[in-house]
């Protein structure tokens, strides 16, 4: 397969460009980007720096990928942008390479929608199959795992970590850690509850599913403190995958606390 290259576009001679690769209108690409098999810039579309991304990926116009993070302590260090394959990154989307305060790479899964205007700032780690809806945007240093989604107007602060299968509201703002499977929302998001929804849809069974609930209300009753329900969870259900997932999660606990349910 020939790659294509529209006549306006500047490509530098250095960029290297896989079998497949198409090129539009008014597009700029750098001499450190790696554009793997299949990767369409559909036109406008402006990638730099030390960028890789996965083949099949679609970006539309007006996207900047790879530019200088947005972070003052940047000095020009040798960091990376490194995005998977089949993502779908909208117009106008942002994504910026690590520093050398964050292990110097940013990372992008594989099969994410990111739409019209969301950010990925500097060296956040996001999972495969995530979605961030319109204008939603990610702090520095920000983790998400696979399957997470951020709705629209949602921003995430730095340092956050978002565990796998949880859901964002739109127009919420996350200041604390958010468990697997977890929903939050509110403009100071508090826990919610689960994202039932997402796992029925992605055929977790219901007698998992049931589990979880009965170890989530355990989890964050008001008998005893939090680390005793954490211990009582354990002997009670962590054999049970899904359980087991929401404790190292939660025992892995870093720079920020766990998003709390209200009543909590």
């Amino acid at each position: 397969m020939t790659v294509t290259i529209h006549p306006s576009a500047i490509v530098d001679p250095a960029a290297k460009l896989g079998e497949g690769v198409d090129i539009g209108p008014f597009c700029v690409v750098g001499p450190d980007v790696t554009l793997g098999d299949g990767v369409r810039l559909v036109s406008h579309v402006a990638v730099d720096g030390r960028t890789s991304i996965g083949a099949d990926t679609v970006i539309y116009p007006f996207a900047s990928i790879g530019h200088r993070p947005q972070d003052l302590k940047f000095h020009g260090e040798p960091s990376e942008l490194v995005i998977g394959a089949r993502n779908q990154i909208r117009e106008h989307v942002t994504m910026n390479p690590g520093t050398e305060g964050g292990g110097m790479i940013t990372r992008v899964g594989d099969d994410g929608l990111f739409m019209m205007g969301s950010h990925v700032a500097h060296d956040c780690i996001v999972g495969d199959h995530v979605i961030m809806a319109n204008n939603a945007t990610l702090g520095g240093h920000v983790t998400l795992g696979d399957y997470v989604i951020i709705g629209g107007l949602s921003a995430v602060r730095q340092f956050v970590r978002i565990g796998s299968h949880a859901m964002i509201g739109g127009m919420s703002g996350v200041e604390n850690d958010v468990i697997p499977f977890g929903l939050v929302m509110g403009d100071r998001a508090r826990l919610a509850g689960l994202n039932l929804v997402g796992l029925e849809r992605r055929g977790f069974k219901k007698d998992d599913i049931h589990a979880l609930r009965a170890a989530y209300r355990m989890l964050f009753g008001p008998e005893g403190t939090f680390a005793e329900r954490v211990e009582e969870v354990g002997r009670d259900f962590g054999e049970r995958a899904l359980i087991s997932d929401v404790l190292s999660f939660i025992r892995a606990k870093e720079a920020r606390s766990l998003c709390q349910p209200r009543e909590s």
